[in-house]
């Protein structure tokens, strides 16, 4: 097995493709903060394939890890040896999958360690964007849509000197460049969020203008924020997963990564310095986001969530495996049909009821094996930006709340951490109070619709649904979710 750094490049093993340019022709325009397995799979093979063209290659990628644990130090450590090469296995559903190696991110940097330098970095020129992948928690917004500057991390970032938050990183970025006289970069959110760059915006500016009214002021008027809409199905890889993708690249990849074939980014055509053409590699520029955005968080993203809470309490972990019950394909097809669909307006060139249809394949897509440890993850950040939009159009409309009950009630039983059979998962709710979770284990059923998830969304203040709530929950506590889907399916 080849150990994976540069030399590679000039004698690979012919069934894994390289980069299809010189990549010492390559320069830096975008900084990426927090550089997970997506940004791997999407943006940075997006770059890659456009760096192909001579007249592009200014728009490689310095990738910045923004977290400080033992995984992104690793991860940190291994980008480094392997000169910021990587491996990426594309797994389509009826065919053999493809290997390449991934070239576009020529620079990595582990910020914790040195934050004034990640700084630094963020202020060349050459830097026209700022992209960024932080999670749908990660922008510290309030349900009421407010950027929360009492927030410990916050507070103390605010006093800083070097400041250590994304949000001071780039503020203090931008206040260098436009002191010098360099001109501002976009910041490009890539993370699910409705409004992903109104919400950057938000948060950006909020914090800005806390540090530095003026500088505040100057970013609101001078940066930009472009909503995007990205798409790639990209599972966590496990320690398994790498020995299994290193045994078929024959490469030493400790950083390799899998993903679906499918890959879609639409985005808002606002750069205020400049983008690649990336179009020219089938990313699709627009002046209005919204449509494909909805279509996407409304059905794809809320579909994963609204399989992965019961499908654990079923006893699945790997969302294929889920996909072979009769019962929670139904579940699904009448979600879709029922209620997330009715709501939603078709973008130009995408039709909904086919795009539904496709969402199962993917599902089902029997290479992709994709945790659902790792999809039903921050569901209190999750289920605010994936169902909230329906389940509030389903009410108004007095339409069937089966479905919407029983997610939330599979949610909340699933904070308990095992299954219907007594079998352990791990639960991931770094957004979850520990009032959150007082409600979510009061003795009577309907206090969890007042957890901070669901502010907002007017169950609680319903009354039929909050009888409705209670009698699924109870039914999940005592039969079990595939007792209570069952009886979903069949009342219908």
């Amino acid at each position: 097995m080849s150990k994976l750094d540069k030399s590679v490049l000039s004698t690979p093993p012919s069934r894994v493709a390289l980069p299809s340019y010189p990549r010492e022709t390559v320069t830096a325009g975008i900084a990426h903060l927090s550089v997970g397995n997506f940004h791997r799979a999407h943006q940075a093979v997006y770059l890659d394939r456009l760096l192909r063209d001579e007249d592009q290659r200014q728009w490689g990628l310095v990738g910045i890890g923004v977290v400080d644990n033992a995984t992104e130090r690793a991860k940190a450590q291994a980008m480094h040896e392997q000169d910021g090469l990587y491996t990426l296995t594309t797994c389509p559903p009826d065919t053999e999958p493809q290997v390449q190696i991934v070239g576009s991110i020529i620079e990595y940097l582990f910020a914790p360690d040195d934050r004034a330098g990640a700084i630094a970095r963020l202020t060349d020129p050459a830097i026209k964007i700022v992209s960024l992948t932080v999670t749908e928690g990660g922008y510290n917004i309030d349900e009421h849509g407010r950027f929360m500057l009492d927030a410990p991390a916050i507070v103390d970032d605010l006093q800083r000197a070097v400041p250590e938050t994304v949000f001071g990183m780039v503020t203090e970025a931008l206040r260098v460049r436009r002191d010098k006289g360099v001109g501002p970069f976009t910041v490009l959110s890539c993370d699910n969020l409705r409004h992903n760059g109104r919400v950057a915006r938000t948060a950006f500016t909020t914090y800005a203008n806390a540090r530095d009214a003026e500088l505040g002021a100057w970013i609101e008027a001078n940066v930009s924020f472009p909503n995007a809409m990205v798409d790639r199905i990209t599972p966590a890889t496990s320690a398994d997963d790498v020995l299994r993708l290193d045994a078929a690249s024959g490469f030493e990849d400790h950083v390799p990564v899998f993903c679906e074939d499918f890959i879609q980014w639409v985005i808002e055509d606002t750069f205020c310095a400049g983008r690649p053409a990336l179009e020219r590699v089938g990313v699709q520029f627009t002046s209005d986001v919204d449509p494909y955005e909805q279509v996407k968080l409304r059905m794809l993203n809320a579909s994963h969530s609204m399989i992965a809470y019961p499908a654990l309490l079923m006893g699945y972990r790997i969302m294929c495996d889920a996909m072979r019950s009769d019962d929670m394909i139904a579940y699904i097809e009448q979600f879709l049909a029922y209620d997330a669909e009715p709501l939603l307006t078709a973008p130009p060139g995408i039709s909904i009821n086919e795009y539904g249809h496709l969402l199962l394949q993917r599902f089902r897509n029997p290479a992709i094996q994709d945790q659902l440890e790792r999809i039903a993850s921050d569901g209190a950040s999750k289920l605010p930006t994936f169902l909230r939009d329906t389940a509030e159009g389903v009410l108004a409309k007095g339409g069937d709340m089966r479905r919407i009950a029983f997610e939330i009630a599979c949610f909340v039983r699933h904070l308990g951490g095992k299954d219907d059979s007594g079998e352990s998962f791990r639960v991931t709710e770094p957004h979850l109070s520990d009032e959150d979770r007082v409600l979510a284990a009061d003795p009577d059923p309907a206090r969890a619709l007042e957890m901070s998830a669901f502010a907002g969304w007017g169950l609680s203040d319903a009354p039929a649904f909050v009888e409705l709530f209670t009698k699924t929950r109870s039914g999940v506590e005592t039969q079990g979710a595939r007792a209570v889907l069952k009886t979903i399916l069949q009342a219908r």
